[in-house]
């Protein structure tokens, strides 16, 4: 069955979600609509919809006239297994000693290296994007530096690769937390995969919003590999659950938008002890002061 999309981007969350709710009176009505900030510090956003028979393109230019948005652009999808292409294409990934792969990858495990197991169907934060590899290197340069984590969690932990990279290397106890109930499902399904569903708890909350995280406090290392208005708005909070000399590995960060985090955490307590671009993306090691 053929699937086709369109996509345009505006000015304005409010704008944009009245778009979208627009969209789904189209006929034929869009199997999905969804509406994105572009997180590139131009305050746009992103409109979109899939369909299962060509979209009204007429309809969909009136639309993009009364709501101020630029024209859609319309194409039609090839039909492709999307897990067997990952599967093909996505190759593992090596950040110092950790060697994230899927199981049909299991013979490639280098000898001596800290695997971590996320299957291709489960792809948000496999390792090949610069976010969560830029993540693994700084927890890579941690361990290297003689840090020994006793308390950890993983705050919008996505596939929890973090989480069980730490689980991996120290017997302390991890919880990873998420916002999104299908991230929750797919961590879990993760951390069976990989022996660990016993060592690390997870749980749906947003930030540190959950009476398990709370419980825990203070911990002496925090990942949060979200995006840049989520780690701004987590900043009292993480000042709040890390410990004094504790650190906190942060990602989601545009190049362009790290010294505006980094003035925000100083704000709060925290130095900057590494930063490391990877693409676009840059990866925080803060350390908060004693």
């Amino acid at each position: 069955m053929p699937t086709f999309t369109a996509l345009t981007t505006l000015p304005g969350k409010a704008a944009a979600d009245a778009l979208g709710e627009a969209m789904e009176a189209l006929t034929p009505e869009p199997t999905g609509v969804g509406v994105f900030e572009i997180e590139d510090g131009s305050g746009l956003w992103e409109v979109g919809g899939y369909f299962t028979e060509a979209p009204d393109t007429a309809g969909l230019a009136l639309l993009a006239a009364m709501h101020g948005a630029r024209d859609f652009t319309v194409s039609e999808l090839p039909e492709i297994d999307w897990v067997a292409k990952v599967r093909r294409e996505l190759a593992p990934v090596e950040a110092g000693r950790f060697f994230v792969y899927g199981s049909h990858d299991a013979d490639r495990v280098p000898e001596g290296s800290i695997a971590l197991l996320i299957e291709a169907a489960m792809a948000f934060g496999t390792g090949h994007h610069g976010t969560t590899l830029g993540c693994l290197r700084a927890l890579d340069r941690l361990v290297k530096d003689g840090f020994e984590g006793r308390n950890v969690a993983d705050i919008g932990c996505g596939t929890a690769v973090l989480a069980m990279a730490a689980a991996k290397i120290w017997p302390a106890p991890v919880i990873a937390s998420d916002i999104d109930p299908v991230a929750v499902d797919v961590a879990r399904a993760n951390l069976l995969a990989n022996g660990l569903a016993a060592r690390v708890v997870c749980v749906e909350a947003a930030g540190f919003d959950h009476p398990d995280l709370k419980a825990r406090a203070p911990f002496d290392l925090v990942f949060a590999n979200i995006l840049k208005g989520p780690l701004l708005a987590l900043g009292p909070d993480m000042a709040a659950h890390v410990a004094p000399g504790g650190h906190a590995i942060l990602s989601g960060i545009l190049n362009t938008q790290a010294d505006e985090i980094v003035a925000a955490y100083a704000e709060r307590g925290f130095f900057v002890s590494s930063r490391e671009e990877v693409t676009d993306w840059t990866t925080l090691l803060l350390t908060k002061s004693s």
